[in-house]
C-alpha cells in the first residue's frame, strides 16, 4: 500500500496550532503523525486521500494562523526504507527493550521485543505506544483475556503476551498491519495471539478482561459502544492516540455513555493514555 506524507510548516509553531491542524486530519483518516521542527508531518493511505477536502476542512484554520503544506507520494518500498533507517532500539523505563532484527540483542532487561516495523504503526517510539506499554507494565494481565485494537504491529499484544496474558485478539482494518503482527508473534515465539483483519465488526462476540485501543479520537468514539459490549464487568480498557486537551474530556464522556470510568492517565508531551474501568 502506498501513503501520501503531508509535510506541515507552521509559522509561528504554536503547539495548539499544530493540535487543531492534527484534530482536523485525524478526522478525514490521517493515523500517524511525526513532529519536525517546523511543524508535523501526517500520512494516510494513498486510496483515501482526496486533498480537495483536506483543503476545504484546513481552510477553517486560514485566518487564524499560518501554515503551509506539500504533499509526497511514499511507495511502499522506500516507505520501509525509511523506517528501517530511521528505526532505532528503545527502552520502557528497565523493564522492556524493543529492537529491530537487524540490531544485536540487549542484556539486563526483563523484556525484549523484536519488531520488524515495515509500514506497520506501532515501533514503541511514538508516545502513546510507549504510554500504553507502561500501562501494561503496571497492570494485572495474568490469564487475562485481551483485545488489541489497531494493533499495528502487534507490539502491545507481544507485551501483553509476554507479561501472562492468556488469549489475545489483535485486530487491524490494514493488511500490512494483519500481516506484521503475525510475523512478529512468531519472530517473539508468541503463540496465544490471533490476529484478525478488520474494524469494530471483527471483534467477536465475546467478553475481554483487558482492552487495548490505541488509535485516534474519533476512531475510539466510532467503536466506544462496542468496547462496552466486550468489556467484562470491572475489566479494564486503556485509550491512546489523542491529546489532553480537548480529547481526554471527550473521551470521558463518551466512555461513561456506555458504563466505562475513568480512572488515571499518563502524558508525555500533549498525547495522554487513559486507563478506565467498566462498573
Amino acid at each position: 500500500m502506498n501513503y501520501y506524507e503531508l509535510e506541515f510548516t507552521l509559522t509561528d509553531g504554536e503547539d495548539y496550532q499544530q493540535d487543531l491542524l492534527i484534530d482536523a486530519l485525524g478526522g478525514l483518516g490521517f493515523d500517524t503523525f511525526e513532529e519536525t521542527e517546523v511543524g508535523f508531518k501526517a500520512y494516510t493511505p494513498a486510496e483515501s486521500f482526496d486533498k480537495y477536502q483536506v483543503d476545504e476542512v484546513l481552510s477553517s484554520f486560514e485566518d487564524m494562523f499560518e501554515f503551509s503544506y506539500e504533499v509526497n507520494l511514499i511507495p511502499q518500498k522506500n516507505w520501509n526504507e525509511e523506517w528501517e533507517s530511521n528505526f532505532q532500539p528503545m527502552q520502557v523505563g528497565d523493564k522492556v527493550w524493543v529492537r529491530a532484527t537487524f540490531h544485536e540483542p540487549a542484556k539486563d532487561f526483563p523484556y525484549e521485543i523484536v519488531i520488524d516495523p515495515k509500514m506497520a504503526f506501532g515501533t514503541g517510539h511514538h508516545e502513546t505506544t510507549t504510554m500504553m506499554m507502561a500501562h501494561l507494565l503496571d497492570a494485572d494481565l495474568q490469564g487475562k483475556k485481551v483485545l488489541d485494537m489497531g494493533c499495528g504491529t502487534g507490539i502491545l499484544a507481544i507485551l501483553a503476551s509476554k507479561l501472562g496474558a492468556g488469549e489475545l485478539v489483535a485486530i487491524d482494518y490494514d493488511k500490512i498491519c494483519f500481516d506484521s503482527t503475525i510475523e512478529n508473534s512468531k519472530l517473539n515465539h508468541i503463540t496465544n495471539i490471533e490476529p484478525l483483519h478488520g474494524s469494530k465488526e471483527a471483534i467477536p462476540g465475546t467478553q475481554f478482561d483487558t482492552i487495548l485501543a490505541n488509535i485516534n479520537r474519533n476512531i475510539l468514539i466510532d467503536q466506544m459502544k462496542r468496547y462496552g459490549e466486550v468489556l467484562k464487568p470491572e475489566g479494564e480498557i486503556y485509550f491512546s492516540g489523542f491529546y489532553e486537551t480537548p480529547d481526554l474530556d471527550i473521551i470521558k464522556e463518551e466512555a461513561a455513555k456506555h458504563g466505562m470510568a475513568y480512572r488515571e492517565h499518563k502524558k508525555m508531551k500533549d498525547w495522554v493514555a487513559a486507563r478506565f474501568v467498566k462498573a
